[in-house]
């Protein structure tokens, strides 16, 4: 083999471990503060104030209304929930309840309202989100007073 190939060899194999080490980097920073945001996003102007006369939506009868802590770090917790917003849960602060947990992820799962069912999505989390003990791979309905478990917390959805 001649000099020339076993450099090029060389510097091949050393393209390949830097690599190796960029994407080991960009995965734990993702991993601790989320996905990386356009500059349009960051710099976007304010939202307009909405509209004052116009009434507030209301969660239809037999809807849970609020999400209770039952266990974990924040037991006792009850969290209003709005219809027209989807609930985020994990370890980043940017969520709407944050969990920090050694077993939650950063965006871990999302409980959105779905023709009058609250659903709970595990957003590919690491250590799974379980309603009622079984794990969760797909968009789930979470029956009232039915326990949903994330990391070593556990909350139910409450009229």
């Amino acid at each position: 083999m001649s000099e020339l190939t076993l450099f090029v060899l060389q510097l091949g194999f050393l393209g390949l471990l830097w690599a190796f080490v960029f994407s080991i980097v960009y995965a734990l920073r993702t991993d601790l503060f989320g996905p990386a945001r356009m500059r349009s996003e960051e710099v976007s102007s304010p939202e307009p104030a909405p509209n004052p006369v116009s009434p507030s939506p209301t969660v239809p009868s037999g809807i849970a209304s609020t999400l209770l802590v039952t266990s974990g770090p924040k037991e006792g917790l009850a969290l209003e929930l709005l219809p027209e917003e989807q609930f985020t849960i994990g370890r980043s602060s940017d969520s709407t309840l944050v969990i920090r947990d050694d077993n939650t992820s950063t965006h871990h799962a999302r409980l959105m309202l779905w023709n009058d069912q609250w659903m709970v999505q595990d957003l590919d989390s690491t250590n799974g989100t379980f309603v009622d003990g079984k794990r969760v791979s797909i968009p789930t309905p979470v029956p009232l007073n039915t326990p949903v478990t994330i990391g070593t917390s556990s909350f139910e959805l409450r009229r």
